[in-house]
């Protein structure tokens, strides 16, 4: 039996358990607490920075991949270099460590994306402000940043001041969109590759809220674009597992590339129900080099709502009861505001009425806590 190890025991981790069992795989979890979401895999306890606790975790398993992108990359090459197995490579996940590495690599590639600059504490800012169109402009974190934290529209550069005290910082430009979308795919060792739809997800203070799939109104020739942008950032990449693209939509319908992930991915939860294959089984499938599943939907239309603050289980009960269609998936994970404890997934025939009844479950679910 093939033995998946997982650094990370959050709540993908704690979704990658049932598509495990049932492709007969036996999954391990490195998680960072007890209390960890996925702390009924963990089989080891520590610090995911530590090389030694790392290398003791990967002795027992064959291949290692990740609930997050947090683990140095020197930590993964030594790993690699001690012959672990390490899926996606030590290089495709350092383009989700650093945002100025992960530009300078989409503009090799030759991707669509924002005009961008780096911007040093010593530098001449008038270049750099050209180069991404003045103000008002995008500034970001290259490091840490996540769910809207490490991001700020700017109208000077005295509102960065405090990040450039500790190092670089990347500018953007702003970029007119008509909304936001995910190109969700999976890589296997050797090339095979296979896709979704775009999905469209809507934001609530800079964090995933909704996500609706497939994305309404994308025309054949969107949908191609999106497939031959993501299958060709896969391969360039050649990242082994899921990946998440996410993508400005242009008002002419092109694409920019925003972010990357290689892992499943917030806006992928809703193929665990609208999909014959969901994100987390398509990853445990690549990663243990197993034929990639079949990605065609099962409905016409599917919504996932993120449900944050908390999830009890008198609020699960009342968000059944309001529609007995209805998956709730329950992270387990201590309450606070603005956390996502777990989201809903409705499947339907059209998105817009899909859409309110999701909707509407996470107000019972809300107003029940």
């Amino acid at each position: 039996m093939t033995v998946v190890g997982v650094v990370g025991g959050g709540q993908l981790a704690r979704m990658m358990i049932p598509s495990a069992i049932n492709l007969g795989l036996e999954i391990r979890v490195f998680a960072e607490g007890k209390d960890s979401p996925a702390a009924i895999a963990a089989t080891q306890v520590g610090d995911y920075r530590n090389l030694g606790a790392l290398q003791k975790f990967a002795r027992e398993v064959d291949v290692l991949t990740f609930d997050h992108e947090h683990v140095p990359t020197d930590v993964l090459v030594a790993l690699r270099n001690a012959d672990v197995t390490v899926a996606p490579s030590p290089e495709a996940l350092a383009l989700t460590h650093d945002k100025i590495v992960m530009r300078t690599a989409l503009s090799e590639m030759g991707a669509p994306q924002p005009r961008w600059a780096v911007l040093e504490g010593s530098d001449d800012p008038a270049h750099a402000l050209q180069q991404v169109g003045g103000f008002p402009c995008i500034a970001k974190k290259p490091i840490g940043g996540y769910d809207g934290k490490g991001v700020r529209v700017i109208d000077s550069l005295s509102q960065v001041e405090d990040w450039l005290e500790l190092g670089p910082v990347l500018l953007e430009e702003r970029v007119s969109f008509v909304r936001e979308l995910a190109l969700l795919s999976a890589r296997r060792e050797g090339g095979q590759w296979v896709s979704w739809p775009p999905v469209e997800t809507r934001q609530r203070d800079g964090v995933c809220a909704e996500v609706i799939a497939p994305a309404p109104g994308t025309s054949d020739s969107q949908n191609e674009q999106a497939r031959a942008l993501a299958g060709s950032l896969a391969e360039q990449i050649g990242v082994v597992g899921v990946l998440a693209v996410e993508v400005f939509e242009q008002p002419d319908g092109s694409l920019l590339v925003n972010e990357l992930a290689m892992r499943p991915h917030n806006s992928g939860h809703v193929f665990t129900e609208l999909s014959v294959t969901s994100q987390f089984e398509q990853h445990l499938r690549a990663v243990a080099d197993l034929t990639l599943g079949a990605s065609a939907l099962l409905a016409p239309a599917g919504v996932m709502v993120n449900i944050f603050g908390s999830l009890t289980d008198e609020s699960v009960a009342a968000g059944l009861e309001a529609d007995p269609r209805v998956k709730i998936h329950n992270y387990s994970k201590t309450a606070r505001d603005g956390r996502k404890v777990g989201h809903a997934v409705l499947l339907g025939e059209s998105s817009d009425e899909t859409l309110v009844q999701a909707q509407h479950v996470r107000e019972v679910i809300h107003g029940s806590r």
